[in-house]
């Protein structure tokens, strides 16, 4: 068992391992605390060749291999589960069930059981057993309609938006409120997560700005957050590099325009002006296409008009800011995001990387018991 410090420390949950957002609400689990066991299935491995420790997904937590086809085993993963307060599972409606171990199997012998589920459509809907990935989830929210311009289709924005925020994260803060719930009044319950559902909600402003006629929804590329807007968006410098801008407030904009002596120029009189959006950008790509990424940060970054280079993966965690905020640690050579958020009180330990080792059933039930 790993003993670490946290708000969470002494929260007991079983995550039936899996991929993508069940595994990252976990290791944001783990990471503020909780006595996490991840229970895999024999021979299950990381996709895309990885070793184990570079699955970070999996770090801060260590692995319980169980043949839930064995009676005796299935029967070790409910003795499990019976002791905890979470489960976090990732699969495909019905597939818990079938094993043996859906809400109706296990929160008979714990009523408290937070039981949180993860999937990409929903326990229920059309789609609920179709297979996805986190594109096809943003593709129904309208989110990805929305991203890039609109002589080109939409780009795959990683895997962030419905895996990881509308997915793992949804799934993190739906467990911890039903979690408050059970220790109040002792009633579990099943959280029903799902990341076309969270890809959707994270277009709530959009949505809005939509209503109120502020987003034109044919407009591709064209609205402020998404392109349209010369002072919202990132710019090639001399040396092939990148940087972001994003003063969208008046001051902001004034500060910007002060530092490129453009405070007079007509072309920037009206910043909010949308017929004067394509001048103003080709305007300032044609600035900042003078000097290198750097020389722009030494004069951009010490003042307020919301200016940061666009750094590589490589770059980021040499960041001068990344440094001395130690947004990213170093474990056994594995470079990675350290946990966040930071707790004052209970400050969390730092993260192992993606093999914390196994443990054995019945180690886990002398601690649990």
């Amino acid at each position: 068992m790993l003993d670490r410090k946290g708000p969470l420390r002494g929260v007991r949950v079983v995550e039936m391992a899996g991929l993508g957002p069940a595994p990252f609400c976990a290791m944001m689990l783990a990471d503020m605390g909780a006595e996490v066991i991840r229970i895999a299935r024999p021979g299950q491995a990381p996709l895309f060749g990885l070793e184990q420790k570079h699955n970070l997904y999996d770090r801060s937590r260590r692995s319980l291999t169980l043949d839930l086809r064995d009676p005796e085993q299935l029967g070790q993963a409910k003795s499990l589960i019976a002791k905890a307060e979470i489960l976090i599972e990732g699969f495909r409606p019905g597939v818990m069930e079938r094993l043996g171990l859906g809400p109706d199997d296990v929160t008979p012998t714990n009523p408290a059981l937070v039981y949180g589920r993860m999937t990409g459509w929903g326990q229920d809907g059309p789609l609920s057993q179709r297979a996805g990935h986190d594109l096809n989830y943003m593709a129904i929210s309208g989110a990805l309609w929305s991203i890039g311009p609109a002589d080109a289709p939409p780009p795959p924005p990683q895997n962030i938006i419905a895996d990881l925020a509308g997915g793992g994260m949804m799934l993190l803060t739906g467990v911890l409120a039903a979690l408050t719930h059970a220790r109040a009044n002792g009633e579990g319950q099943v959280v029903d997560a799902c990341m076309s559902d969270g890809a959707a909600l994270m277009m709530v402003l959009q949505y809005g700005l939509k209503a109120g006629g502020a987003w034109d929804d044919t407009a591709r590329g064209g609205n402020v957050l998404n392109g349209g807007a010369a002072y919202y968006r990132c710019y090639e410098t001399s040396d092939g590099g990148y940087v972001a801008l994003g003063p969208i407030e008046p001051q902001f904009f004034a500060t910007l325009l002060d530092k490129l002596n453009l405070t007079d120029h007509p072309t920037f009189a009206n910043q909010y002006d949308a017929d004067a959006q394509a001048d103003m950008h080709s305007a300032l790509e044609s600035i900042f296409r003078c000097n290198t990424r750097d020389t722009w940060q030494t004069i951009l970054e010490e003042v307020d008009a919301c200016f940061a280079p666009v750094l590589s993966m490589e770059e980021a965690p040499q960041n001068p800011h990344n440094i001395a905020r130690g947004t990213f640690v170093e474990t056994d050579g594995v470079v990675q995001p350290a946990p966040v958020p930071r707790f004052m009180g209970t400050p969390s330990d730092p993260p192992t990387h993606g093999d914390a080792g196994h443990v054995g059933f019945d180690e886990v039930m002398e601690k649990w018991g």
